[in-house]
């Protein structure tokens, strides 16, 4: 039997820490949430002008660096379990977790940028797709996929709902268009703790699963592969590349459940998460700037 902790009126410490309990969070919490998720939106906007034939990984790395600095933020991923970056930036067959270091961005690539910031505790964890330049048909493809699969799998979310009919959703829209979805990794809790209960598969059955209840807090996050769903992790030990070398993607949102249905707390206010409008962003050196 699944188990729910109400952490807006347990002691601070349970909803500080992870448990196997999932968290139920109240207005506080959501109110927190929507802080961060909003910083790190902006932050992802303004990456946007980073992504350009010849910048260096490690720029977009730099630039998340000090925007957190600079309001008063922490990134969530620099020194996680010994990782040294201030983000993951993830090009072409990278699936996840890939470094931003001195790799230079060639035309025609994409590449994700996971992003989370802490803002008074509260983790705002997003990612976006970005393309350099003019991407081939094939990349725009997937990556226009891959944002509405994590959409359909979101639009599932309210309560009384199963965690299975979220995986549900997006599995079946990627295989409708051909593609994989990759099982090894998957969306988590979400709050005061960087990585929670429950996993958030992006497969499942309807009907199954953990019952979605009010309060829940937890990321949507599907990697979709043009090729096979097979992947494997390079001698770094964090980076993830397909196993046949296809094309990947990743979208990811932190979202509350709600009374009526589900609240997006990384949604950008500039409307650069929209589909199709993270590509044409990107391809411009000025967007996003400020």
């Amino acid at each position: 039997m699944d188990r729910y902790i109400d952490v807006s009126v347990a002691p601070p410490a349970h909803s500080a820490r992870r448990t196997e309990s999932i968290k139920l969070y109240g207005e506080d919490a959501f109110a927190g949430m929507r802080r961060a998720g909003a910083l790190t939106a902006r932050c992802l906007d303004e990456v946007a002008g980073l992504i350009r034939g010849g910048t260096q990984l490690s720029e977009v790395n730099a630039f998340v660096l000090d925007f957190a600095a600079m309001h008063g933020a922490r990134p969530a991923t620099l020194g996680y379990k010994g990782y040294e970056y201030a983000c993951c930036t993830s090009v072409n067959h990278v699936v996840c977790h890939g470094f931003p270091n001195g790799k230079r961005l060639r035309d025609g690539d994409i590449v994700n940028v996971d992003v989370t910031l802490v803002l008074d505790g509260w983790y705002g964890d997003s990612s976006r797709m970005y393309a350099v330049g003019t991407p081939g048909r094939a990349a725009e493809r997937l990556v226009r996929i891959v944002h509405e699969a994590m959409m359909r799998g979101i639009g599932k979310v309210r309560p009384g709902a199963r965690l299975g009919d979220i995986g549900h959703a997006i599995q079946s829209y990627a295989a409708s268009e051909r593609c994989s979805v990759v099982r090894e990794f998957c969306g988590h809790g979400i709050g005061q703790v960087f990585h929670d209960a429950p996993n958030i598969l992006n497969f499942g059955s309807p009907g199954t699963g953990p019952e979605l209840r009010e309060g829940m807090m937890f990321t949507v996050e599907p990697m979709i592969n043009l090729g096979r769903a097979e992947v494997k992790m390079l001698a770094d030990d964090w980076t993830a590349v397909t196993r046949d070398r296809s094309l990947s993607a990743q979208f990811e949102h932190s979202i509350g459940v709600t009374a009526e249905g589900y609240e997006i707390f990384t949604l950008s206010q500039c409307g650069l998460d929209a589909p199709g409008v993270e590509l044409r962003a990107a391809a411009s050196p000025s967007a996003g700037a400020n």
